[in-house]
């Protein structure tokens, strides 16, 4: 894989903490990055391996709120035991 230099700027502390973690960790800081990065894609698409959640997003109305929910179950399944 090319590599490429990335020039960023955080807090003074946050780099300070992040080197501290990647040494605890015993790996670099650049590894450390590299491997947090990869990460990203994967976490993008959350629903991408739960068809079902994907199937069911989106049924509901925006504006149904949880005690409309419950009112439905006690309809459906009867009151209180």
């Amino acid at each position: 894989m090319q590599e490429t230099k990335l020039t960023i700027r955080v807090p003074r502390e946050l780099l300070e903490n992040a080197k501290k973690h990647a040494r605890r960790q015993n790996t670099t800081l650049t590894s450390l990055i590299s491997e947090y990065l990869r990460r990203v894609p994967a976490s993008m698409n959350v629903l991408q391996d739960a068809p079902m959640v994907r199937r069911l997003s989106g049924t509901l109305s925006r504006n149904v709120s949880v005690t409309d929910y419950k009112k439905h179950l006690e309809a459906k399944y009867g009151g209180k035991n």
